[in-house]
């Protein structure tokens, strides 16, 4: 199955691997995802969408297992104060699902902030447009891509 996300890569020559997993509605989390595929949760990374309160919407990516710090959040977007859109907004803005939400493919190209974590790492997981589908791609491929900031962005 192609998604959005897949197709946008393959017309960007872009190489990537995709890997399935087992969907559990009752746990959408990015730390089942880890576990489903095997691997460490700190290369598995989480697509958030939020609203400031000067900007309008922006992406985080974050790994899996943190927060997003909503200071350092607005700093580097610009922002002095920012939110989580409400769930109900997420499909809307993006064409996403909770739980599917790729920061490639979206219906804008919205700024994109993705935690400088990424960096030590030579290849990431990413939603690949759908719940069950991760994209495993280079760091620096998505960064270019996607157009990415690389900042901090979690608490700690």
């Amino acid at each position: 199955m192609k998604t959005n996300a897949l197709r946008l890569l393959d017309a960007a020559k872009i190489p990537y691997e995709t890997v399935t997993y087992m969907v559990d509605e009752s746990d959408l989390s990015a730390t089942h995802v880890a576990e489903q595929l095997g691997e460490d949760i700190a290369c598995v990374f989480k697509t958030l969408v939020l609203r400031g309160d000067k900007t309008g919407i922006f992406v985080c990516i974050i790994p899996g297992d943190k927060e997003v710090d909503l200071k350092k959040a607005a700093r580097a977007s610009g922002n002095k104060s920012c939110a989580m859109i409400r769930m109900q907004e997420l499909l809307p803005v993006t064409g996403y699902i909770r739980g599917g939400c790729s920061p490639i493919g979206m219906k804008k190209q919205y700024p994109m902030f993705i935690h400088e974590s990424c960096l030590g790492f030579d290849k990431i997981y990413v939603s690949a447009g759908c719940r069950g589908m991760q994209v495993h791609i280079k760091t620096e491929e998505l960064i270019k891509y996607g157009k990415m900031d690389v900042a901090d962005l979690i608490a700690g």
